[in-house]
């Protein structure tokens, strides 16, 4: 592992003017990671943790994983790279999108020393653009109902923040349908452990 690039990521200060927080880089990452969850960007309550999904998009995405707390925070097991590294602050309707400067200065160094994932969970639009960006699918609904295209290598989700309850409620072929699959093949993946 490259401590020096993780140092360097921990440090970063691109945006910290621009940040209502301040800088704090949140993310988990090791190469022996089996599993990438690229998500959005960290909320307040992880800004003040220091642990990113410490919230409950956290214990709902723990809950689709079928993992424990203590498994979740493994970062031989679970990556977690969302595509801004810090609490960019709220909105008038959520949480502000992810800074523009971290993918382009951190995220090519740090996906390429993963070289053991087996599946990567893509969580919202702005990590939908990254990392599917040939996504043929309109919205973020559409991607998640085609999720059979991606698979097994990736999955699109919705994010799973209490905000999304609605959205759950609307779709439930989501966690009837697309969540036992996903379990089964996280557990899978952490079958040796």
């Amino acid at each position: 592992m490259n401590s020096t690039l993780l140092k360097k990521v921990r440090q970063c200060s691109l945006c910290e003017a621009d940040l209502p927080l301040g800088a704090r880089p949140v993310i988990q990452h090791h190469p022996q990671a089996r599993i990438l969850i690229a998500g959005q960007a960290p909320g307040l309550k992880v800004h003040e943790s220091g642990l990113p999904f410490d919230d409950a998009s956290g214990e709902r995405l723990r809950a689709w994983l079928g993992v424990s707390r203590e498994y979740f925070y493994d970062a031989t097991k679970f990556a977690i790279l969302p595509m801004g590294f810090c609490y960019p602050g709220r909105g008038a309707s959520g949480d502000l999108p992810p800074r523009s400067e971290c993918a382009p200065a951190w995220r090519e160094a740090l996906l390429a020393e993963l070289s053991n994932i087996q599946l990567t969970l893509v969580l919202g639009k702005y990590a939908l653009a990254y990392h599917l960006p040939d996504a043929k699918q309109n919205n973020l609904t559409q991607t998640v109902q085609a999720w059979q295209d991606y698979w097994p290598s990736h999955l699109p989700l919705p994010h799973p923040s209490p905000r999304n309850n609605i959205w759950l409620k609307r779709n439930p072929w989501f966690e009837q349908d697309v969540v036992p699959v996903l379990s089964q093949r996280v557990a899978s993946i952490l079958v040796n452990d």
